[in-house]
């Protein structure tokens, strides 16, 4: 009888190999996760984690960590993800950048796509093209036809050069056949400060922050960047119902882990994920910040990384842009 559980011993770790998971796996997680997001504390991607940390604490019996490692539009966060053991205990709160930045800056040391593999696509924002408040019109087809009329007159406030806020400005540039000039500013708020100052004329940008000056008169909404309009905003069109193409997808956030993680904890996470953006009050804590949640599993996250990447490396050669 000794013998027999003895052998029983040595062949539990073989059984639960073949059954896709190990003694390790089987546990996960024994320890305190870390969530590396790659903004300041305060911005979208802090806030989606600072909500999701918790809840998915709860759910798996263990501390999770937020910590921010801002830099080079999310690459260094990206990287100390991708260089991490492949544990599951080191995720990164991925979003739109992670997949321009490869285009820009072709000397990283890591390949996001090859090197991070998604757990779920958390959610989506939609963005805005802003006007200052004084311009002669109100909708994108208006603006269109005075731009091609005097190319380069109108100008658009981005974020820096190579960010969203301006790949959106040079694909608007490209889809319409028109010529905005672009103005780089030091981050969002100085591009947003001057646009309702009325030093520059127009800026696309996330539309939480812009919200209240949009409601009350401060700013124009000329048009929605996502898949449909805004309950916010229900009068200001999408540019696709304005027949302006490439402007369907809104700016997203995902959570990836690094390659080789195993797949039983890719599955537990992405499966507490789901639990956890179920809430309705985790709904509510989203949507407060313009984020509709998706939940979309790894397959289709992954999806989505590659048609952005295309896309957005499309526009930056086309316009031949440089980061910072």
């Amino acid at each position: 009888m000794r013998r027999f559980f003895k052998c029983l011993h040595l062949l539990l770790p073989f059984a639960l190999f073949c059954a896709g998971g190990s003694p390790a796996h089987a546990a996960y997680p024994e320890k305190p996760i870390r969530i590396i997001v790659g903004f300041p504390a305060g911005s979208t991607g802090d806030i989606i984690a600072r909500i999701l940390a918790p809840r998915l604490s709860e759910s798996l019996g263990q501390p999770i960590v937020v910590e921010n490692k801002p830099g080079a539009g999310s690459s260094l966060a990206a990287e100390a993800v991708a260089t991490a053991p492949a544990d599951g205990y080191t995720l990164l709160l991925s979003t739109t950048a992670n997949v321009i930045n490869p285009s820009l800056y072709p000397g990283l040391r890591f390949n996001f796509e090859k090197d991070l593999m998604p757990v779920m696509l958390v959610g989506e924002a939609p963005a805005l093209l802003i006007a200052k408040s004084d311009l002669p019109f109100n909708s994108i087809k208006d603006l269109i036809a005075a731009a091609a009329t005097e190319p380069g007159k109108y100008t658009f406030g981005s974020s820096g050069n190579g960010t969203f806020t301006h790949l959106y400005g040079e694909l608007f540039n490209q889809s319409a056949r028109v010529k905005l000039t672009h103005i780089p500013y030091k981050g969002s708020s100085a591009a947003l400060t001057d646009v309702v100052a009325g030093v520059v004329d127009l800026s696309f940008t996330p539309a939480a922050p812009v919200l209240a000056n949009v409601k009350a008169g401060k700013v124009k909404a000329l048009a929605v960047i996502g898949s449909k309009r805004m309950p916010a905003l229900p009068d200001v069109q999408t540019f696709t119902e304005a027949k302006v193409t490439g402007f369907d997808s809104a700016l997203w956030f995902g959570l990836n882990a690094p390659a080789q993680t195993p797949a039983a904890v890719v599955e537990r996470l992405t499966a507490e994920l789901r639990k956890v953006l179920a809430q309705a009050d985790v709904k509510g804590q989203l949507a407060a910040q313009t984020i509709e949640v998706v939940a979309a599993p790894p397959a289709r996250f992954a999806t989505v990384i590659a048609q952005d990447g295309a896309k957005w490396a499309a526009v930056v050669k086309s316009a031949n842009i440089k980061g910072d």
